[in-house]
């Protein structure tokens, strides 16, 4: 009998990225809301897995390790797939998520510390990014700080420091608008940023121990089939196919489409904040099929 689960969270964001709450913080919230098991997987950066451990052993969760890796796109966006979810382009990037359930924050591992430095260069990468995107920002009449967007960032700089900057300044209503309008992928102030290939940062991630699975496909425009047998062929363990964006048809049809190549799957909120949405957990996923290393 399958079993479904509401337990699991591993996708979600503190400020140690572009989230909106600290690390005890978003830890309180996902016991909050029933959560178990939880991963914290902010972008291209692990400076809050040690907090993070601390604070889920204080509420009695599970915590794995994890980081959102931004990578080249695997493949080019499909037209029909665009036309029929009624969207001119997809995401400039893919996202894999990277999983260490074995791993203990604090501890010495030669295999971890190989993999936290092949991962700095992208999260420093961000800082030259941003400011880039800042000087574009004041070109088109804007005046922004590049200092007071940084500060608004314990970690990983984003788009989403930015976009606030913009709020608090009054030039946008919210960041939806500020997306939309100039620093969402191919807008007028967006900037590209340097990002590994899938295959170079499984290889990397299975090196050290851990497991991927791709973030929110529902972004990239690929058809199921298509999506699927590129990331089994490039070794990725796992498909997010019970991610907050994606209609209940496509969860489904991702699982389904999964089971049948040997693919496991992965379950997240994605959680921001409560400026992007109300609550973190609350993803039914049936736990059969999830990685047996994160049951």
């Amino acid at each position: 009998m399958m079993q479904w689960s509401e337990h699991y969270d591993l996708h979600g964001h503190s400020t140690h990225s572009d989230g909106e709450l600290s690390v005890s913080q978003l830890a309180q919230k996902i016991k909050d809301e029933g959560v178990k098991v939880w991963s914290l997987t902010d972008h291209d950066i692990i400076s809050g897995w040690s907090e993070a451990s601390i604070e889920a052993k204080k509420r009695d969760l599970k915590f794995i390790p994890g980081v959102e890796i931004t990578c080249i796109p695997g493949l080019p966006a499909e037209a029909i797939v665009l036309e029929k979810e009624g969207r001119d382009r997809a995401t400039t990037s893919w996202h894999l998520l990277a999983y260490f359930p074995n791993y203990e924050p604090n501890t010495t591992s030669p295999s971890m510390t190989a993999f936290s430095e092949w991962l700095e260069p992208f999260a420093e990468g961000r800082i030259g990014r941003m400011k880039r995107m800042v000087e574009k920002v004041n070109q088109l009449g804007m005046e922004i700080s590049f200092d007071a967007v940084m500060a608004r960032s314990s970690g990983a700089v984003g788009r989403p420091h930015l976009a606030k900057e913009m709020i608090e300044k009054g030039y946008a209503d919210s960041v939806q608008q500020v997306f939309d309008e100039w620093l969402g992928d191919g807008c007028p102030a967006h900037v590209e940023k340097r990002k590994p290939t899938i295959v170079e940062a499984v290889k990397v991630i299975h090196e050290a121990g851990g497991i991927c699975s791709l973030a929110h496909p529902i972004y990239y425009g690929i058809e199921t089939d298509d999506l699927l047998s590129f990331i089994d062929n490039a070794g990725v363990d796992a498909v997010e196919a019970f991610h907050r964006s994606h209609p209940d048809s496509y969860r489904m049809e991702l699982w389904q489409s999964a089971v049948k190549l040997g693919l496991k799957v992965t379950c997240g909120s994605d959680y921001h904040g409560p400026s992007y949405q109300a609550r973190p957990g609350h993803m039914s996923v049936p736990s059969t099929s999830l990685p047996e290393q994160i049951i």
